[in-house]
């Protein structure tokens, strides 16, 4: 009886250590060189133009901040818009998403509407600047991607946003 549970007890081990081995990672080859987009050539600090992050070195911002409760856009807004629709200009078959945002205060129901105002309001300005709205898609999160975690005025100030995603 002891040599038959000694028996099982070493088979055990050797089976839970054979999967222990561990194998070599294969090594990649590079990626292609000079491997850019149809008319585009990438700058000397690596950036492909007409990408997303293009997008970001080359406007304002990718986001516009609103007031408690609504989804007008201001000045400041406006300033940021134009920056994204002179890019979007440029890049006529670049398509985006509006992301439309709320902070924590109010119903989940209410919050994913007026973010859905919010992205909806940011895409028409930008239709009204010559971008073709079906390039733009918009979606609202609501109160749930918060930026800001805090509970008070300069975190809820952060989360009320419409963010522009470049999606090349």
């Amino acid at each position: 009886m002891a040599r038959l549970t000694t028996t099982i007890i070493i088979a055990a081990a050797l089976i839970t250590t054979a999967g222990c081995t561990t194998k070599r990672k294969e090594a990649l080859p590079p990626g292609p060189v000079g491997t850019t987009a149809p008319g585009y050539q990438e700058t000397g600090d690596g950036i492909v133009p007409g990408t997303a992050a293009d997008f970001l070195r080359s406007i304002t911002s990718d986001t516009i901040r609103f007031a408690l409760d609504e989804y007008n856009i201001d000045s400041e807004a406006r300033a940021t818009l134009d920056s994204q629709s002179a890019w979007l200009a440029r890049y006529a078959d670049v398509p985006v998403t509006i992301e439309g945002h709320c902070d924590e205060r109010g119903t989940r129901e209410y919050n994913l509407a007026l973010g859905d105002r919010r992205a909806n309001a940011t895409k028409n300005y930008l239709a009204s600047k010559g971008i073709s709205p079906t390039r733009i898609t918009t979606i609202s999160y609501g109160k749930e991607r918060p930026i800001a975690l805090g509970s008070d005025e300069g975190s809820w100030a952060q989360n009320r946003r419409a963010v522009t995603i470049v999606l090349k």
